[in-house]
């Protein structure tokens, strides 16, 4: 008999399931820990510092809900993509040409249009116009079955450099003396605020409704599911497998438009280089936290944006590198990836293949 052996578990009981993924995230707090200590640093002192720079005040608690917004609308893009099984890593690539529909909506219509169609407007080029680059690797792939996690991200820097090239050229402010800067929006054209928070973050609450009852109550929603578990029984259920990959993705990009759309209309009021702020790749990292799960998503995104917000705080107040966070954000995503195994298989050690986890 082998030293070694794995196998596949029947379905765990959802309890098990939350206290390994719970203890998946514990190991991955201490083995940061491990490494701040290496460096010299006092993880005890640090992670307070996190936490507090993210909500010990009530402007780090805005703060923190700004970032929290774009992350969580396009977790619940990339989720509905990964759970047909359609790596889209295009995220970057869809947040910035939402952003640049959204922006040339702000550019060209009216400044005297009502604020409120206006923003309806830019949401709408935004949607549309991440749909189109997501829809474009879908093609691909329901037609000719091409590989969407290399397309996907090659089309990200097509969308970025397309922006530098706007910058640089024929959406350059001539008001700029030659500095490659695009114009600021008109005033009808920027997120109003509540409370001193950019409603943006009712636009994610409205998605995250919207994403849950879609994937869980639509037909649509169950299709897209089934394809993810197998193509083989979508196809003998009769279901159009093309059809299903094409919506999905034009969907899942349609959301990361919007974020373009919050990110140049509240954050920085004009399309820049880097709009979309690494949300795209960082809302990987979340969909899978988040067991591509909207409620879930919910939650990891506000945790997710807490690390955000309290690296950047220790890299001014400590001059600690804002680097820390991201390591504490790898380490979880490495415990809790890895948890997923243990979910899934029995691993037997020993002579007799004694069960250990």
């Amino acid at each position: 008999m082998g030293f070694l052996r794995i196998t596949k578990r029947d379905d765990l009981p959802r309890r098990k399931e939350i206290m390994i993924t719970l203890l998946a995230i514990l190991l991955s707090i201490v083995f940061a820990g491990v490494i701040l200590l290496i460096f010299g640093l006092n993880p005890l002192h640090i992670f307070k510092e996190i936490v507090l720079g993210s909500v010990g005040t009530e402007l780090r608690i805005k703060q923190t809900i700004v970032k929290a917004v774009p992350l969580l609308i396009t977790s619940l893009g990339i989720i509905v993509a990964f759970k047909m099984k359609f790596w889209n890593i295009g995220g970057e690539g869809q947040i910035t040409m939402g952003a640049l529909g959204a922006s040339w909506v702000a550019l060209n219509l009216s400044p005297d249009m009502p604020a409120p169609v206006m923003i309806l407007l830019m949401m709408i080029a935004a949607a549309v116009c991440g749909g189109i680059w997501a829809f474009v690797p879908a093609i691909f792939k329901a037609k000719l079955g091409t590989n969407e996690t290399i397309f996907t991200l090659m089309m990200n820097y097509v969308a970025i450099k397309f922006v530098t090239y706007l910058q640089y050229g024929p959406w350059m402010d001539p008001a700029a003396n030659g500095f490659p800067k695009i114009a600021m929006f008109p005033d009808n054209a920027v997120l109003p605020s509540i409370g001193g928070i950019n409603i943006g973050w009712i636009l994610a609450i409205i998605a995250t409704v919207f994403i849950y009852f879609f994937m869980n109550h639509t037909k649509l929603g169950y299709e897209i599911s089934v394809v993810g578990e197998s193509i083989e029984t979508a196809r003998y259920a009769g279901m159009n497998i093309s059809k299903v990959i094409i919506v999905a993705m034009v969907v899942s990009g349609g959301l990361c438009g919007i974020t373009g759309m919050i990110q140049v209309s509240a954050i920085e009021k004009t399309l820049v280089y880097g709009i979309a702020n690494n949300y795209g790749f960082t809302a990987i990292i979340t969909a899978w936290l988040s067991k591509l799960n909207a409620g879930y998503a919910l939650a990891v995104c506000v945790v997710f944006a807490m690390l955000i917000q309290g690296g950047e705080y220790i890299q001014i107040a400590l001059g600690v590198p804002s680097a820390v966070s991201d390591i504490v954000q790898g380490l979880v995503l490495f415990f809790v990836l890895g948890s997923e195994f243990f979910m899934r298989y029995k691993v037997h050690i020993g002579k007799n293949a004694k069960e250990v986890a």
